[in-house]
């Protein structure tokens, strides 16, 4: 499985992202987009936010939770470390559960991506 890793940047935010031939689509960094939509760049914020969001999409039986794989990216630390990934389709349905002013750009912007 051949997988290839680049950033992409929305506004001043860098999102990780990994190439997969396979499935011939990107895997975005759900921590990433959810620091993006709740305008936060510490990323433990986001992580937190993350959790608790998707521990509400599990107990409400939501099949998006179900669709975010883990796979190595690298970390600021510079570590490989396994992070959840969504596709993009995926990631429109997690930002749907999300209240955020930037929510109709970053759709935009992964569409475009």
């Amino acid at each position: 499985m051949n997988k290839e890793q680049a950033l992409a940047v929305f506004e001043h935010y860098k999102i990780r992202r990994i190439y997969d031939e396979e499935f011939e689509t990107w895997f975005f960094s759900v921590v990433d987009i959810i620091a993006v939509l709740i305008q936060q760049p510490d990323y433990q914020a986001a992580r937190n936010y993350w959790k608790v969001l998707k521990n509400r999409l599990k107990k409400e039986g939501s099949q998006t939770v179900t669709n975010c794989n883990r796979l190595k990216m690298t970390a600021a630390d510079g570590k490989m470390r396994h992070t959840d990934v969504a596709s993009p389709e995926t990631l429109l349905r997690i930002i749907q559960s999300v209240p955020s002013p930037t929510a109709e750009p970053i759709k935009l912007w992964l569409s475009r991506v």
